[in-house]
């Protein structure tokens, strides 16, 4: 039981390691990449649809992200999902193709960015915190249904400790390579 407790704790604190590895990929540093632009919706149709499933998204050259759409009456709507995004980019259409120019980034706005990198690895390490306590209570829901016994309660409590310290420790590790990543000129 105490097992089952724990594995589902870890498979939680990976989900919201992966979900911040996420997050850290929105937020750009110098550098252009296609899944920048991944959590961005078109409307197509009526339909909210991610760009990456209406057009083939490259890097056109080092500082441009290419958008060519399969329907082509969509460039249009694809520019204007791209400039409403909270990216602050500013796309045009040339020819059959949304060109999504990447500016390079002041001082001011990688310091913006790596303030922003930090508040999100601080949730990702409450979210891991909540994983944690909703561990121990089922934990002490176990104990009290005398299920397990106090030494068992302690010992999961403790490994519930341990795999907390180790899923922070790699939030850690990942906001710090991104504010290296996003203080490099």
């Amino acid at each position: 039981m105490i097992a089952d407790v724990k594995k589902s704790a870890e498979q939680k604190m990976q989900k919201s390691l992966e979900a911040l590895q996420v997050d850290f990929g929105k937020v750009r540093s110098g550098r252009p990449h296609a899944g920048l632009l991944d959590h961005i919706m078109v409307d197509y149709y009526g339909t909210p649809t991610p760009i990456k499933q209406l057009a083939n998204v490259t890097l056109a050259d080092a500082r441009t992200i290419g958008i060519i759409p399969w329907d082509k009456k969509m460039l249009a709507v694809i520019e204007k999902a791209v400039r409403d995004s909270d990216l602050g980019l500013n796309p045009m259409t040339v020819g059959e193709m949304v060109r999504v120019p990447m500016p390079p980034l002041t001082e001011e706005r990688r310091r913006d960015l790596t303030k922003i990198v930090k508040a999100e690895a601080e949730t990702a390490r409450i979210a891991m915190r909540n994983v944690r306590r909703d561990a121990n209570n089922q934990l002490k829901e176990l104990l009290k249904d005398k299920l397990i016994a106090e030494d068992e309660d302690r010992r999961g409590q403790e490994e519930i400790q341990k795999l907390t310290n180790h899923y922070i420790a790699e939030v850690d590790k990942l906001l710090q390579t991104k504010e290296s990543e996003l203080m490099a000129v």
